[in-house]
């Protein structure tokens, strides 16, 4: 078994989509950022590539990288899947917590999930999110930021 945490925090600023987990969640901010600037995909992708002791996610796709410029995020995942597989380990389960003051995510959390799980080739069963406020305090709080944190299990195939 190998263990991975990571976490992502964004800026939020005007004019860019709010993509968590794959889903283009409606709001009038969005994070700013090199890629697509989704945090859920980003901390799981950098779990993943902790708990397989492969650096960070800087060290695969440098922001530097004129490629990496408006990327989807879901490609990152499949790379670190990928590597993951070949490394001979699987998905036993993910934990990911998103924090935002706002919006509200209990409508998107399973669209979220079932894109994980689809990503990950294992069972919706095995991807847990969970959403919550910062209480109105700090960068999150004052709805300058989103945060992503994941942690992930992987077991030998």
């Amino acid at each position: 078994m190998r263990i991975g945490f990571a976490s992502d925090i964004h800026r939020l600023i005007y004019g860019r989509p709010l993509m968590l987990g794959g889903v283009n969640v409606p709001h009038y901010m969005g994070e700013q950022a090199h890629s697509d600037g989704d945090v859920v995909y980003h901390a799981l992708a950098e779990s993943i590539l902790g708990a397989l002791a492969e650096g960070d996610l800087g060290t695969h796709f440098p922001d530097s990288d004129p490629a990496n410029k408006d990327m989807d995020s879901s490609k990152i995942v499949k790379y670190v899947y990928d590597l993951m597989d070949r490394r001979g380990y699987k998905i036993n389960n993910v934990d990911i917590s998103i924090t935002l003051e706002e919006p509200k995510l209990k409508n998107y959390k399973q669209q979220m999930r079932e894109n994980i799980a689809k990503l990950l080739n294992t069972e919706v069963e095995n991807v847990s999110i969970k959403a919550g406020t910062n209480e109105n305090l700090d960068a999150i709080g004052a709805r300058l930021a989103v945060k992503a944190e994941s942690i992930v299990l992987l077991i030998e195939k």
